[in-house]
């Protein structure tokens, strides 16, 4: 039995950051790169495939469909591996599932074939997202998680830019398919050099290995020394238990997790996905409308980098509800633009503020709210949930552009982000700079880290 103060939980907390951390950064950033790299895609191929006649609005609609049922398939299959049989195996299933399906879907000779093979890549791209902030939250220390989980969701929007970017330098020289080459080869290469990713040792404590835990944490700490670092006396905790998914407790964060998930979805795929097909209909060229998604799409990293520099700051409840409220105003703003340049500076803004959110809720504050044997099992279910609502978005989406235009969809889409803001204010706990362990504690619950240097 491990005594209390010598848990692999608070010996990771009182570490510094090391290079080992950079490099758990980079692994898991790289995956969410490419993941949201070919997430973000879909929005110009699909323009390109509608002004080519390879398929048509409902068709699109199907295609957006199909990859958020493979999605939901896949957080919810992650969830479940990654908490019974641990974070690092399902980042190996998840990067070779994402890989050959996204280079299949390159080489579709129709629609039907293309969304098919975008079915299967969703079972990845879902996996990706669920285990890959809950993997990093596990490693880094209270005092610096909220900035470093920002980063990596700033990190991972990059993937955003880098697609529009490519999709209107590439798309009218090459053509679509090569759109899903670049992320395919991208996830099989990031397959090779997860090999050595470390298992989470907050996993391994909660399953009773805590032999193992304690190898991960002591290579780490010798990194530390190594490196000229200090090794801090570790607080006080006790180690992960075993929680049932099945206990009263979990309602709370679940409940406040779904409504956050998916507002936050309707806001970025509602928008994301869809602004490049709703200018081609309004009679703009394929071209400017790829180029005008892409100027917009700036505003993914400012948001998520705002995030980055403030979220240990001010809290994550005031950033959201704040955040959402400002969000929700910008859209009203944006469907009422009258001039390109208006247009452009309100979405760039929109953008901006929406990926300060996501950020803030499904890279920070979504796997603080759970105990870490059902960590990535709760994530799942938040994100599982939300995911089944992006099933219908899309024809949702269609048949109120169609009546009401543009100003309809990002109206409904403000009404959601004011229902985000109130369910934080009303249901969200402030969970900076509080150790994982003791988050799920009772309210009234203090951080416990000491800075008191070991003395061997």
């Amino acid at each position: 039995m491990q005594d209390a103060r010598h848990t692999a939980a608070a010996r990771l907390d009182r570490l510094p950051l090391t290079n080992f951390h950079r490099r758990l950064f980079g692994l898991v950033a790289g995956g969410l790169f490419t993941d949201n790299f070919d997430i973000y895609v879909a929005g110009a191929v699909l323009g390109q495939l509608l002004a080519i006649g390879f398929s048509d609005l409902a068709q699109n609609a199907t295609f957006v469909s199909a990859t958020f049922a493979g999605m939901l398939i896949g957080t919810i299959g992650s969830g479940i591996i990654a908490d019974r049989y641990g974070r690092r195996l399902t980042f190996q299933f998840n990067l070779a599932v994402f890989g050959v399906a996204t280079l299949a879907c390159a080489a579709a000779p129709d629609i039907f074939y293309l969304t098919i093979f975008r079915f299967v890549a969703g079972v990845g791209l879902g996996a990706e997202l669920t285990v890959g902030y809950s993997t990093l939250s596990e490693f880094t220390p209270p005092a610096r998680r909220g900035r470093w989980q920002a980063l990596l969701s700033m990190m991972s929007s990059f993937g955003l830019l880098a697609s529009t970017m490519m999709s209107w330098a590439l798309i009218p020289v090459f053509g679509w398919r090569v759109m899903f080459v670049v992320p395919g080869v991208c996830a099989l290469g990031l397959l090779l050099l997860r090999k050595s990713l470390p298992e989470s040792p907050r996993w391994l404590e909660a399953h009773n290995r805590f032999d193992e835990a304690d190898r991960i944490v002591a290579a780490i700490e010798r990194k530390v020394i190594e490196e000229g670092g200090e090794l801090q006396a570790p607080a006080t905790t006790q180690a992960a238990k075993g929680e049932s998914l099945w206990q009263a407790k979990l309602v709370r964060p679940l409940v406040l997790g779904t409504i956050l998930q998916v507002a936050m979805f309707a806001a970025l795929y509602g928008l994301v996905n869809w602004i490049p097909s709703f200018l081609l209909k309004q009679g703009m060229p394929i071209n400017q409308s790829l180029g005008l998604s892409a100027l917009m799409s700036l505003g993914g990293p400012v948001g998520a980098f705002v995030a980055f520099a403030i979220i240990d700051r001010i809290g994550r409840r005031p950033a959201v509800v704040v955040g959402s409220v400002l969000a929700a105003a910008l859209s009203v703003l944006f469907g009422q633009a009258t001039s390109q340049v208006g247009a452009v500076i309100c979405g760039f803004v929109l953008f901006s503020l929406v990926y300060f959110l996501l950020a803030t809720i499904q890279a920070v504050y979504l796997p603080e709210l759970f105990p870490t044997a059902v960590r990535v099992r709760c994530n799942a279910i938040c994100i599982g949930i939300a995911r089944l609502t992006t099933l219908v978005t899309p024809f949702l989406i269609v048949s109120v552009f169609n009546a009401y235009g543009i100003s309809g969809v990002v109206t409904a889409i403000a009404a959601l982000l004011v229902v985000q803001a109130a369910s934080m204010a009303l249901l969200g706990r402030e969970t900076r700079g509080i150790p994982l362990e003791q988050i799920f504690q009772e309210p009234s619950t203090e951080p416990q880290l000491k800075a008191t240097t070991v003395v061997s």
